[in-house]
Formats: C-alpha cells, structure tokens, sequence
C-alpha cells in the first residue's frame, strides 16, 4: 500500500511540475522526473531502514 501511495505523489508532483512550468524544456521535464524518482527510491530505503531497527529492538526486549 506504502509503495501505491509513493507512486501516486510521485505521479502528481510530476504532474504539478509540467502544469507549473508549462515552458520547461522535454530535458528539464525528465531531469525533473529522475530526481524525484531517486528522492522517493532513498525515502524507501531510509523508512525501510527505520522499520528494521525498530523490529530488531524489539525482538531485544523481552
């Protein structure tokens, strides 16, 4: 469900990004879409990262 949702603010920030500069060049609107994709890709990883350590310790306590 995380990753449906990631997907879908990706697709409307790029969406905001072509109706809010209407005159970017195809090469911004691509460089655009790349960087979000590898924003969205290192936010993963780090929430994965998080959901691990917090399992681990868990596993800790008892």
């Amino acid at each position: 469900m995380v990753k449906k949702f990631n997907w879908l603010a990706w697709l409307v920030l790029v969406i905001l990004w072509n109706y809010g500069f209407p005159k970017a060049t195809p090469l911004q609107d691509v460089l655009v879409a790349v960087i979000l994709s590898i924003l969205f890709i290192i936010i993963e990883k780090l929430r994965s990262r998080d959901l691990q350590k917090m399992s681990s310790r868990s596993k800790f306590k008892n």
